[in-house]
């Protein structure tokens, strides 16, 4: 049996050019938060760490005057790297959950450090790890979400990506079968996914019980296709469009859709778009457009003006 009712849209500063805390190309935070109001958004994530006001009070104030809540977070960390790596994300990590956790909000995603600058494209590590490299990428991700749950009441979701140390399907299932079920679910970015030619809905089918949170993204086949032929970084394939707006990407969404509906559990599927960099009057009506498309498939809650 399917139930739309269980999967909760949200979408993420991602989709409105944020990749940084701050930086010159983008909006600022409460540019953000008066405009997927007005879209008519209810929840949100926080987006680059820093990117929103860290004090929950005042927080708490700017997404209530707005009718938002917040649905998780987002943060970078390299845990291949040892030792020194896991102790950095904890300090990292908790923060951020530090101020989920005063918000109500219960996810926080792991997003894996990529092996190219996020500004230039440069390569900045080898795109390949050993094996200790990945036994401490597993285990590090074990005790980091371990530390998040009982220190915060916040779960751990990792993110599969583009650029990184777990992107491809092979990768993917390989770290959800070394790493702990009781601690550490997936963050089923589904553009990330088929733009390494995997299969969300194989992924689905396979691991229904770690699919805990989702991303919902489209890729455009033809710039993918593009950016592999000239072996092209994700920031350069992003600036030629390879995240699009729905249904005009892949994978196909409806049937991803039913399936995650058939595993009858509260999941948020947030839309994120990459965008970085883009001028500010844009994403707004995307927003708008691909709010529109996903309420059409039966997701929700999307409000009407006013809020």
């Amino acid at each position: 049996m399917t139930d739309l009712s269980k999967l909760r849209l949200g979408t993420a500063p991602d989709s409105w050019g944020v990749w940084f805390a701050s930086d010159p190309h983008q909006v600022t935070w409460d540019v953000y938060l008066d405009e997927i109001a007005a879209v008519g958004y209810v929840h949100t994530e926080l987006g680059p760490q820093g990117f929103m006001p860290q004090d929950p009070s005042r927080l708490k104030d700017e997404l209530a005057k707005r009718g938002l809540s917040v649905c998780g977070g987002t943060v970078f960390a390299g845990l291949h790297e040892g030792a020194a790596a896991l102790q950095k994300a904890k300090d990292a990590f908790g923060r951020e959950a530090k101020l989920l956790a005063a918000l109500g909000a219960e996810y926080l995603v792991h997003l894996p450090e990529q092996y190219t600058d996020m500004h230039t494209g440069e390569a900045t590590q080898e795109a390949d790890i050993d094996p200790e490299q990945w036994k401490n990428l597993v285990t590090g991700t074990d005790e980091l979400a371990r530390y998040l749950f009982e220190s915060y009441g916040v779960k751990l979701v990792f993110h599969p990506h583009v650029d990184t140390h777990v992107d491809t399907q092979q990768r993917i299932e390989r770290f959800l079968e070394d790493t702990d079920p009781d601690l550490v679910n997936l963050c089923l970015d589904t553009g990330h996914i088929a733009y390494c030619e995997g299969d969300n809905l194989s992924l689905v089918q396979r691991f229904p019980e770690r699919i805990t949170y989702v991303h919902l993204k489209s890729v455009d086949p033809a710039v993918r296709a593009r950016a592999v032929a000239e072996k092209l970084p994700l920031s350069e394939a992003v600036k030629l469009g390879v995240m699009c707006e729905p249904p005009y990407g892949e994978p196909d969404m409806p049937p991803l859709i039913e399936a995650l509906g058939q595993l009858d559990r509260d999941i948020f599927c947030v839309i994120e778009q990459d965008l970085y960099p883009v001028e500010p009057h844009i994403p707004l009506p995307i927003g708008a457009r691909t709010a529109g498309y996903y309420t059409g498939c039966g997701l929700g809650p999307v409000r009407r003006w006013p809020y």
